[in-house]
């Protein structure tokens, strides 16, 4: 009895590792265009090799297998960079993504881990429009809807447009449909407000409203950033102040910064150097 029953294990094991089988090589290999496209410029082999973290000889067979393909090209200094193929590669995973639907799964297991209430909002002509809304788990009584257009300043989403976007932009939204600019006086009155707005983002990756603009309801927002590193959308996650506390450090606040971190990458995206 024992006997017959080894050959079933051993074929059992045999199935699973080949569903798990990887080639190892391509995996070597795919560090060194991975570290082309995180770079922003031509390398050297030293130091492609070097941010791959593999020696030059090592990395130097690959670099030609992929020049045959032409996913990487070579300047006239000798310095590596991506080539043609690899820009075919990237445009067509760029025209077959569509922003809200790879964010609906994303925003979907935020709302479901932290229990809180999650909005995708995009930069309408008026300002930040809500366009997609996950309702909090327990009763949140707010007046946030699809279509809602919010306060620039006021709400966390909107601090977190105004914490990247240009000042034309910011003006632009507040003229509002009327296109009644702001007075030159009184912009620069708000100046202090949108230096503070810009400062508390890139310090905490996350734009906040406390009890504002209704009370007892606190907000955490941040950005996702395309290509050229515009906000496509921000997300935005609120709640009760018993249910989300205010403070910056907490475990939902940082779940929304992974969160958009993962549908930047996943968007082909690049947060700016300075906002």
């Amino acid at each position: 009895m024992r006997k017959k029953s080894e050959p079933t294990q051993v074929l059992s094991l045999e199935i699973e590792d080949k569903s798990q089988r990887a080639v190892q090589s391509v995996e070597v290999g795919g560090r060194l265009l991975l570290a082309l496209a995180d770079s922003g410029s031509a390398l050297s082999l030293k130091d492609l090799a070097a941010r791959a973290e593999m020696t030059p000889s090592r990395a130097h067979p690959y670099l030609v297998s992929y020049g045959r393909l032409g996913l990487i090209e070579q300047d006239s200094s000798g310095r590596y960079d991506l080539g043609p193929a690899a820009l075919r590669v990237g445009l067509a995973s760029l025209q077959r993504l569509e922003p809200m639907t790879v964010a609906e799964p994303v925003i979907r297991q935020l709302a479901a881990q932290t229990g809180h209430a999650i909005a995708i909002a995009v930069w309408g002509n008026f300002g930040p429009t809500v366009v997609r809304l996950i309702e909090a788990q327990q009763p949140l009584h707010v007046s946030l809807r699809i279509g809602s257009v919010l306060s620039l300043f006021d709400t966390a989403t909107g601090r977190a447009f105004a914490s990247v976007l240009p000042q034309e932009r910011l003006l632009q939204a507040i003229a509002g449909p009327l296109g009644e600019a702001m007075p030159q006086e009184k912009w620069q009155q708000r100046q202090p407000e949108i230096q503070e707005i810009v400062q508390e983002a890139r310090r905490h990756g996350v734009s906040r409203a406390i009890s504002n603009p209704i009370p007892g309801v606190n907000a955490f927002s941040a950005p996702v950033f395309d290509l050229e590193g515009n906000p496509v959308m921000v997300i935005t996650m609120t709640n009760h102040e018993n249910r989300l506390p205010a403070a910056w450090k907490n475990e939902a606040v940082s779940m929304l910064a992974e969160a958009v971190k993962e549908l930047t990458l996943r968007l082909g995206g690049q947060q700016p150097a300075q906002a």
